[in-house]
């Protein structure tokens, strides 16, 4: 199993990204997956969720309505559409695979999101 994120960078405050994780050694469409971001010197947080087909999805209240979950089973990859950003959305994004107990069993490496002027 591996997962590859990449599309993150420096942005302004106001910006947008689009941050992509590509899946594979499994069937990437049987599972549900996830974006789970880390600020520095903070924990781990939740970002969003999105269920194997991409119809029903799932975000935190820090992103809602500014963040867009999707996936593209055809090419085994998962998106997270960032607009609005804030400086606090400052983190490393994480795309996990979740496990039929809502485990997250496989992890990225992770891409680094900075929003500063």
């Amino acid at each position: 199993v591996q997962l590859v994120e990449s599309g993150g960078g420096l942005v302004q405050p106001g910006g947008s990204l689009r941050l992509s994780c590509a899946a594979s050694g499994f069937t990437f469409r049987s599972y549900w997956m996830y974006w789970v971001r880390q600020a520095p010197e903070k924990g781990l947080e939740w970002v969003s969720t999105i269920d194997t087909g991409g119809g029903d999805t799932y975000y935190a209240d820090s992103v809602k309505g500014r963040f867009t979950i999707s996936r593209d089973n055809a090419k085994n990859t998962q998106y997270l559409q960032m607009d609005s950003l804030k400086s606090e959305d400052t983190a490393v994004y994480y795309c996990a695979r979740s496990n039929t107990d809502r485990s997250l069993d496989y992890w990225g490496q992770g891409t680094q999101v900075t929003v500063s002027s």
